[in-house]
């Protein structure tokens, strides 16, 4: 494979990572806040992201700095993309959000 389809692929496989990555933490937020047991939705979240980000990235470098690099450049842009895709909380969440000034 040629340098520059590689360098692509790495940053277009960091950004997937990084989807994932972040995605699955807004999922986890998401789910946690109604479960009975939210430490171990977190928990077993972080484990499992960070267990699959690390072995992407591992296996995508393959040992080449500029691989690396390029991933994680990709990675922390996905952090970006998350942020905008899911948004600000809307309307009433964000209304009563700010209403509540102490825990329940």
């Amino acid at each position: 494979m040629n340098e520059p389809l590689s360098l692509a692929l790495a940053l277009l496989a960091g950004a997937l990572l990084g989807m994932i990555f972040f995605g699955g933490l807004w999922w986890t937020v998401r789910r946690a806040v109604s479960a009975n047991q939210p430490a171990l939705w977190f928990f077993g979240s972080l484990v499992l992201r960070t267990g699959i980000a690390l072995a992407g990235i591992l296996l995508v470098s393959g040992g080449f700095w500029e691989r690396l690099l390029l991933c994680l450049v990709g990675f922390t842009s996905a952090r970006f993309t998350v942020v905008w895709l899911t948004g600000p909380p809307s309307g009433d969440r964000a209304r009563s959000a700010k209403a509540v000034r102490h825990a329940p």
